[in-house]
Parts: C-alpha cells; structure tokens; sequence
C-alpha cells in the first residue's frame, strides 16, 4: 500500500500548484526563463522545460530538486521516492511520454518501491505561420546538436507550440506492476518496441493506461480560458 507521507507528499504539492499561471506564452515564458538564467530557456520543447521551471519555482521547500542518481540517472525532484515533471497536450492524437532512463527507473523502484510523474495537461496552440520559430531561433543564435542533425538528415521541422493553457496536473505514483501495465520502451529516441520488459531504453507511458489506483492527486484549473 502507498505510503502515507508519499500521499501528504503530493497533497502539499497539489495545493501549491494552485498559484501556478494558467497561460503559457511562449514567447513570455521562454524570456522569463533566460532572464532568470534557467539553462534549458533554448530548448525547442519549451512547454515541458517552463513547467519544470514551474515545479522548481512553486514547490521549493515541499520536493528536493536535487535528486540521487540511480543507474546513471537522475530524476527531476526527490521526496519519499524520485519525481519527474512532464508537461503533455489534450489537444493531440499521441498520448504517449517519454518519461526516462529504464534501468534507474528500475533502480529507483527496487530502492524506494515507486517513482512519480507529475503531469501538467492544457491544450497547445501551434506555429502555423513559423513566425514562433523564427523568433526563437534569432534568439537562441546557436542551433543545437538536434537541429543540426535534422538539417543533415533533410528532416523537416516538427511545427513548434507558441502557447499553452494549463488545465490538469496528475500526481502519479508508479509501482512496478503498475509501470509495466502502461508504459512501452523508446529504443534509440527513433524505434519503438511494444516490450514492457526492463531493459535499456527510455520508457514511454500511455497515459490513458495509467489506472486510477496510480493517480494520487490531481487539480483541476477552473475554466478553459482561451488562447
């Protein structure tokens, strides 16, 4: 049965959410994390590096951001077990997140009995015109590793998220039984694998798998406000 504390754990963590802005902006938001000099400010999945920047910000004295390493992994946050923050669309066809190393998934599950996700859900506004991205690429003035390889492989550009309404954060504790029963396994950030072995890889989660004995907390954002 879950801990007690890991319960308390995430309940002081839901309410603190609250003060949290419902509005992303991208243009905002990436300018907030630079000036502030969070270091993934230049990421081009800004959504998901801002609500860390979030969890970092309004969960200080709750949740250790600095975590142990497990198999040469390191989680986002430790309390009671090893957290991790993602951010995921409504407005989408692909459910699925990329969560994280499997063997210190494992390894941390074997330590402690579980790991947790903490999910924030919205729906996303896209760059249809590529202005977004032009704005961002003038501003970062490097291309990063990524980019690079795409432009050398003559893959096109995924079209990026310009905005994003917060509607639902999930607090989410996984056993192992519970992992296995949702996630796949991402092999080399290129195949995917229908396995739920642990095995080498980064483990991805389908969210609408994850059984309602698994979500320990969630808050719901009043009102769908538009982008």
């Amino acid at each position: 049965m879950l801990e007690k504390m890991i319960i308390d754990t995430a309940e002081k963590l839901r309410l603190a959410s609250q003060s949290m802005p419902k509005i992303w902006d991208g243009r905002e938001s990436i300018l907030e994390m630079r000036d502030i000099g969070f270091k993934y400010w230049r990421q081009v999945e800004w959504i998901e590096f801002y609500f860390k920047f979030l969890c970092q910000k309004h969960f200080a004295g709750i949740i250790d951001m600095s975590s142990e390493i497990y198999k040469n992994t390191r989680f986002d946050a430790f309390r009671e077990i090893p957290w991790d923050f993602k951010a995921q669309a409504a407005n989408t066809v692909n459910y699925n997140i990329i969560t994280n190393d499997v063997e210190g998934i494992a390894d941390a599950i074997n330590t402690h009995g579980y790991y947790g996700i903490i999910l924030a859900i919205g729906d996303v506004e896209y760059d249809e015109t590529k202005t977004f991205k032009k704005w961002h690429d003038k501003l970062r003035k490097d291309i990063c590793e990524y980019e690079t390889n795409r432009i050398n492989r003559g893959v096109m550009s995924r079209t990026r998220k310009t905005a994003f309404v917060l509607e639902e954060i999930h607090f989410i504790c996984f056993d192992g039984e519970t992992l296995r029963g949702c996630c796949g396994l991402l092999q080399d950030s290129v195949g995917r694998t229908g396995s739920n072995r642990l095995k080498r890889g980064e483990i991805i989660v389908d969210i609408r798998k994850i059984p309602d004995a698994s979500l320990i907390a969630k808050e719901i954002f009043p009102g769908k406000v538009g982008l």
